[in-house]
């Protein structure tokens, strides 16, 4: 974070503050597990034509952003889509970080959605991995597991860039759950693929871009 005495010293200076941080979150592309409608947790799949699409007229809208740095968990999914999004942004170099990765789904990995639904309703089942409640799914990663290491490869991003913009490119509920626990009032359950969203840190925290 930006200290307020290097924000006055900047002033005295005549010159501006650096800028806030600026944080794109960005879901990667549709996949051939995402059209089936089965679940994506660290298995895998690759990007469908319609998903590719998508993540080009992403990458289109995220062209004149000064990315200072850009991140993504290390699925190939999400590798793909961020190397599109970087084809207009050659001087930024792709961090791969296996913290970013979606949460395990255990027996339920590439199950039907509808398997989940079975178990109860999506948002109490949310609400468990956000209070880090174990075994939320049979034979899954435990959510205090999960909220752990998410929780540390978004502080090393932030530690290691206190201002500028830095794209990162994740997974549904890996998103949203850095959304939630950083946005108060944020009660979005999912994300497009492809969408972006952006968050800024200010004097009183994370809020909306």
């Amino acid at each position: 974070m930006v200290a307020m005495n290097d924000v006055v010293l900047a002033e005295r200076d005549g010159a501006p503050p650096p800028p806030p941080l600026r944080i794109h979150l960005v879901r990667h592309g549709q996949t051939v597990l995402n059209a089936e409608e089965k679940l994506q947790g660290w298995h895998d799949s690759a990007l469908t034509a319609e998903g590719l699409v998508g993540v080009r007229a992403t990458a289109e809208a995220l062209r004149e952003v000064p990315f200072v740095a850009a991140y993504s968990s290390s699925s190939g999914r999400t590798v793909a889509t961020a190397r599109e999004i970087l084809v207009h942004h050659p001087g930024v170099r792709l961090v791969v970080d296996e913290r970013l990765r979606e949460l395990h789904f255990g027996e339920l990995e590439s199950a039907p959605v509808s398997e989940l639904v079975e178990l109860g309703d999506p948002a109490v089942i949310f609400a468990g991995i956000l209070d880090g409640s174990d075994s939320v799914f049979p034979g899954a990663e435990s959510s205090r597991d999960y909220l752990d290491r998410v929780t540390a490869g978004f502080a090393a991003i932030e530690a290691a860039h206190p201002s500028g913009d830095v794209l990162v490119v994740g997974h549904g509920i890996t998103l949203v759950v850095h959304l939630h626990r950083q946005i108060a009032g944020y009660d979005t359950l999912a994300l497009e693929n492809a969408s972006v969203t952006t968050i800024e840190r200010g004097p009183a925290g994370w809020m909306l871009g």
